[in-house]
């Protein structure tokens, strides 16, 4: 699975070399630095790629107040897949992308802004 709707595309890579040069590759076709997001289950290792990636994170204007306020009280695993569903995937994408994440897999997010 790598990608959904006409919105955002999503890619699963193993390791962070690999998503800092898919994050290259889609900046290089035209996304800017806040279209692209990386997602990894550990926040630590997530931090490093996104920015070494120099990518935004998903924050208050993808989830909303209410939305990230209550990821503070979620799980890790719960909170990716709120987040996920902020960008407008739907609740078994993000499940899908939140499994493949606990076995070490990074998730790389572009979703092109409203014009």
């Amino acid at each position: 699975m790598d990608s959904i709707g006409t919105q955002a595309y999503a890619k699963l890579l193993e390791n962070g070399v690999q998503a800092i040069e898919e994050v290259n590759r889609l900046r290089s076709s035209g996304y800017t630095r806040d279209e692209l997001y990386v997602i990894s289950h550990d926040r630590d290792r997530e931090g490093r790629i996104a920015d070494t990636a120099d990518v935004s994170e998903i924050g208050l204007s993808e989830e909303g107040l209410f939305g990230a306020i209550a990821n503070l009280f979620r799980s890790r695993g719960d909170a990716l897949r709120h987040k996920m569903t902020s960008l407008g995937f739907s609740s078994a994408e993000a499940a899908f992308y939140e499994k493949e994440l606990d076995s070490g897999k990074v998730l790389v997010i572009a979703k092109r802004n409203p014009q």
